[in-house]
């Protein structure tokens, strides 16, 4: 059961973190059967092989098209889909669409929040970047590996969903301690999405330029 009683939703705390390890969170979805890839800053930070700054919270990718596998796995968890505005309960076999793009989890009312499913939208074979569609790559090219087996977001698709509009601080920390180590490939594909995503310029592009 995803929620044994009626939740008081006013009473939702969304400040309240304990995020679930990297490892612990990989192990908890080792045999769910579908793809997956730690994602956020720790998705960074696993491609560095090393922690470049605290991190509030724990995510993990999954596909959209996935979603009601991940709820099944996770009946023993209460789920919380976003964008409501706010958080509210997720029911059962309820299909999530957009502007609905993460989950919350929690392992019981008034515990705090342990990690947040971040959903990406697909065609075909492709995964499709949600503020530009036209931005889109295979999705067996969507992650890399660590050398214990755990899947995690390729950084330079992480670094473009970092580079929004608006301006946070960890967002920039995490461009400027990854983009030096990408390979040149990589780093003008980040430059070119950006360029296309904001035609009339971003911070990123010129620090990129650089």
């Amino acid at each position: 059961m995803l929620f044994e009683k009626r939740l008081n939703h006013d009473a939702i705390d969304d400040t309240c973190w304990a995020p679930l390890a990297v490892n612990d969170l990989a192990r908890l979805f080792s045999e769910i059967g579908i793809p997956w890839w730690i994602a956020g800053g720790w998705a960074l930070d696993l491609y560095l092989g090393r922690q470049t700054r605290p991190h509030e919270d724990t995510d993990i990718l999954i596909l959209r098209k996935d979603q009601l596998i991940v709820q099944e796995h996770l009946r023993d968890w209460q789920l919380f889909k976003t964008q409501q505005p706010g958080l509210a309960p997720w029911p059962a076999g309820e299909m999530l669409h957009p502007p609905v793009d993460s989950i919350w989890a929690r392992r019981g009312e008034g515990d705090p929040w342990a990690f947040e499913i971040m959903l990406m939208q697909t065609e075909g074979d492709d995964w499709v970047y949600r503020r530009l569609p036209a931005i889109r790559g295979p999705i067996a090219d969507l992650g890399l590996l660590t050398e214990e087996g755990i899947s995690y977001l390729r950084p330079e698709i992480q670094l473009l969903h970092k580079g929004r509009q608006e301006y946070r601080e960890k967002d920039l920390r995490d461009l400027l301690a990854v983009f030096p180590h990408l390979p040149a490939d990589k780093q003008q594909w980040l430059l070119e999405c950006l360029r296309r995503q904001f035609p009339r310029g971003h911070e990123w592009i010129d620090y990129l330029k650089g």
